[in-house]
């Protein structure tokens, strides 16, 4: 056997070893991940709007006011902190917004919530001892939206961006609950 098929043969075993050791000790990259990634992407014109986020179940669990508690910030997901990018300037229900990347923080309460965009990034949405990692000195804007209560539950949560009505929204749904934000 030459000695660049050994090297090729010990590179392939060192490189599966690893991804097992990965695997089995930090994260089951085999396994489905309880809350999956997902993104979202709006493109009109010359605009472009896109949201990375983790989408965590239901599973017959009260939602708001209770695993995501009222009046505190919440990462709005799961895992990963929540993106939202854009290439141009918006209004945000009056508001400006310039173009860049932002995390994505709310706070839920019964009648509305407080949706931030914050200019750090963060590699993951809550800490050690499970509280969001967010800075407020990183705010670029917070708005308060209505709370629209749903008839039927949402069992994943779930971030869209609605322009069905002319008029563009990015709303995020869950349990019996939406909130519509709107971006001009």
């Amino acid at each position: 056997m030459n000695t660049f098929l050994k090297r090729v043969l010990i590179s392939l075993t060192v490189i599966a070893l690893g991804l097992f050791l990965y695997s089995t000790f930090v994260e089951n990259i085999f396994a489905p991940r309880l809350s999956p990634k997902d993104t979202v992407k709006f493109e009109l014109n010359d605009l472009e709007l896109k949201v990375f986020y983790n989408r965590p179940s239901k599973k017959n669990r009260v939602i708001f006011g209770a695993l995501v508690p009222f009046d505190k910030v919440w990462r709005t997901g799961a895992n990963e902190a929540t993106t939202f990018e854009t290439n141009k300037p918006l209004e945000v229900k009056g508001m400006p917004l310039p173009a860049g990347k932002y995390t994505l923080w709310t706070v839920p309460k019964d009648s509305v919530w407080t949706v931030i965009f914050n200019t750090k990034q963060y590699s993951w949405g809550v800490d050690s001892e499970m509280k969001p990692m967010w800075d407020p000195n990183y705010d670029a804007l917070s708005i308060e939206v209505p709370v629209r209560d749903l008839k039927k539950p949402v069992e994943q949560f779930t971030i869209a961006f609605d322009n069905s009505t002319d008029d563009l929204f990015l709303t995020m749904a869950w349990d019996v609950v939406k909130v519509s934000v709107p971006l001009k």
